[in-house]
């Protein structure tokens, strides 16, 4: 049975959010994944860090943990900042809810993510952080 995990810290700045799409997506690879699959993967995660980016932080620069890990077929990902926090989880897991109307963003990013991943738990804390905790099941290597 196939078992790894890696962590990865950067700063919020939305340079580094090719860069961790691109690193999980070269982890879970591992697992032999379809193109789909792969492309779900970097979507989600792509949403994520983006979003710690802007709404964990805003303009600040503080860092980004991702930590991915491989349990048999299962790929779980992990994305956390200290940032801000959510106040209203449940509000804020709505579609075409944004915190922040001014920078034109869609309110899709939770969608998004539990649309190409197989679940999606979030936590978070007023001015403690946001982990999003993301999960996807690959078909057994052969």
């Amino acid at each position: 049975m196939l078992h790894n995990r890696i962590k990865i810290q950067f700063l919020s700045k939305s340079q580094n959010e090719g860069f961790a799409r691109v690193a999980v997506a070269a982890f879970a690879s591992q697992l032999d994944p379809t193109i789909e699959e792969i492309t779900d993967v970097k979507t989600a995660v792509s949403e994520a860090v983006t979003n710690a980016i802007i709404h964990g932080y805003d303009s600040e620069e503080e860092m980004i943990t991702i930590e991915a890990i491989i349990n048999g077929t299962e790929l779980t990902v992990i994305i956390s900042d200290s940032g801000h926090g959510i106040d209203n989880l449940e509000v804020a897991m709505q579609p075409l809810f944004t915190s922040r109307p001014d920078l034109e963003r869609s309110g899709m990013g939770f969608t998004v993510m539990e649309a190409f991943m197989d679940s999606l738990e979030v936590k978070s804390d007023k001015n403690a952080g946001t982990s999003i905790i993301m999960k996807k099941i690959f078909n057994p290597l052969s």
